[in-house]
Protein backbone atom coordinates (compact mmCIF):
# COMPACT_ATOMS: atom_id res chain seq x y z
CA UNK A 1 0.00 0.00 0.00
CA UNK A 2 1.48 3.34 -1.04
CA UNK A 3 0.84 6.51 0.92
CA UNK A 4 1.33 9.03 -1.85
CA UNK A 5 -2.37 9.74 -1.40
CA UNK A 6 -4.09 9.35 1.96
CA UNK A 7 -5.72 5.95 2.35
CA UNK A 8 -9.46 5.69 2.27
CA UNK A 9 -11.16 3.75 5.08
CA UNK A 10 -12.20 1.06 2.61
CA UNK A 11 -8.58 0.54 1.49
CA UNK A 12 -7.27 -0.20 5.00
CA UNK A 13 -8.03 -3.74 6.25
CA UNK A 14 -9.86 -3.95 9.57
CA UNK A 15 -7.00 -5.92 11.14
CA UNK A 16 -4.55 -3.13 10.27
CA UNK A 17 -6.91 -0.52 11.70
CA UNK A 18 -7.20 -2.53 14.93
CA UNK A 19 -3.41 -2.80 15.30
CA UNK A 20 -3.06 0.93 14.60
CA UNK A 21 -5.65 1.73 17.29
CA UNK A 22 -3.73 -0.48 19.71
CA UNK A 23 -0.53 1.42 18.92
CA UNK A 24 -2.19 4.52 20.33
CA UNK A 25 -4.13 3.02 23.21
CA UNK A 26 -1.42 0.74 24.61
CA UNK A 27 0.45 3.89 25.53
CA UNK A 28 -2.22 4.57 28.15
CA UNK A 29 -1.46 1.25 29.83
CA UNK A 30 2.20 1.98 30.36
CA UNK A 31 2.14 5.78 30.57
CA UNK A 32 1.45 5.62 34.31
CA UNK A 33 4.95 4.23 34.77
CA UNK A 34 6.58 6.74 32.36
CA UNK A 35 6.96 4.00 29.75
CA UNK A 36 4.20 5.06 27.35
CA UNK A 37 6.50 4.35 24.44
CA UNK A 38 6.68 0.58 25.13
CA UNK A 39 3.26 -0.34 23.66
CA UNK A 40 3.75 1.52 20.36
CA UNK A 41 7.32 0.19 20.13
CA UNK A 42 6.16 -3.42 20.52
CA UNK A 43 3.44 -2.97 17.90
CA UNK A 44 5.88 -1.30 15.52
CA UNK A 45 8.30 -4.22 15.92
CA UNK A 46 5.59 -6.90 15.63
CA UNK A 47 3.41 -5.49 12.84
CA UNK A 48 5.22 -2.50 11.34
CA UNK A 49 6.92 -4.51 8.62
CA UNK A 50 3.62 -6.03 7.47
CA UNK A 51 1.60 -2.85 7.05
CA UNK A 52 2.70 0.70 6.25
CA UNK A 53 -0.53 1.93 7.87
CA UNK A 54 0.23 0.21 11.18
CA UNK A 55 3.85 1.36 11.01
CA UNK A 56 2.80 4.98 10.46
CA UNK A 57 0.53 4.96 13.51
CA UNK A 58 2.99 3.06 15.69
CA UNK A 59 5.85 5.41 14.79
CA UNK A 60 3.67 8.46 15.44
CA UNK A 61 2.58 7.10 18.81
CA UNK A 62 6.15 6.12 19.70
CA UNK A 63 7.56 9.55 18.82
CA UNK A 64 4.76 11.33 20.67
CA UNK A 65 5.22 9.29 23.83
CA UNK A 66 9.00 9.80 23.81
CA UNK A 67 8.42 13.54 23.34
CA UNK A 68 5.89 13.66 26.18
CA UNK A 69 8.34 11.85 28.44
CA UNK A 70 10.95 14.54 27.77
CA UNK A 71 8.42 17.36 28.24
CA UNK A 72 7.20 15.81 31.50
CA UNK A 73 10.77 15.55 32.82
CA UNK A 74 11.40 19.21 32.00
CA UNK A 75 8.08 20.18 33.60
CA UNK A 76 8.96 18.10 36.66
CA UNK A 77 12.15 20.06 37.13
CA UNK A 78 10.27 23.33 36.63
CA UNK A 79 7.80 22.41 39.39
CA UNK A 80 10.28 23.99 41.76
CA UNK A 81 9.61 27.38 40.15
CA UNK A 82 5.85 26.66 40.02
CA UNK A 83 5.46 26.97 36.23
CA UNK A 84 6.01 23.21 35.96
CA UNK A 85 2.69 22.49 37.66
CA UNK A 86 0.79 24.36 34.95
CA UNK A 87 2.94 22.74 32.27
CA UNK A 88 2.18 19.24 33.61
CA UNK A 89 -1.56 19.92 33.63
CA UNK A 90 -1.51 21.28 30.07
CA UNK A 91 0.70 18.40 28.92
CA UNK A 92 -1.70 15.89 30.47
CA UNK A 93 -4.67 17.42 28.66
CA UNK A 94 -2.83 17.51 25.35
CA UNK A 95 -1.79 13.88 25.87
CA UNK A 96 -5.32 12.72 26.57
CA UNK A 97 -6.87 14.53 23.61
CA UNK A 98 -4.09 13.64 21.16
CA UNK A 99 -4.05 9.90 21.98
CA UNK A 100 -7.83 9.62 21.71
CA UNK A 101 -7.76 11.55 18.42
CA UNK A 102 -5.00 9.29 17.07
CA UNK A 103 -6.92 6.14 18.00
CA UNK A 104 -10.11 7.52 16.46
CA UNK A 105 -8.38 8.41 13.21
CA UNK A 106 -6.67 5.02 13.06
CA UNK A 107 -10.00 3.29 13.55
CA UNK A 108 -11.44 5.35 10.70
CA UNK A 109 -8.57 4.27 8.43
CA UNK A 110 -7.03 7.75 8.30
CA UNK A 111 -3.47 8.90 8.96
CA UNK A 112 -2.67 11.07 11.98
CA UNK A 113 0.30 13.20 13.02
CA UNK A 114 0.62 14.13 16.67
CA UNK A 115 1.19 17.76 17.68
CA UNK A 116 4.32 18.88 19.59
CA UNK A 117 6.22 15.78 18.55
CA UNK A 118 9.95 15.38 18.07
CA UNK A 119 10.50 12.90 15.22
CA UNK A 120 13.01 10.42 16.71
CA UNK A 121 11.92 7.45 14.59
CA UNK A 122 10.98 7.70 10.93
Amino acid sequence: MSYDAPPTPASVPEQDRNWAVLAHLTAFLTAWFAFGFIGPLVIMLLRGDRSPFVRHHAVEALNFNLSVLIYAAISGVLVFVLIGIVMLIVLGLIYLVAVITGATRANAGRLYRYPITIRFVR
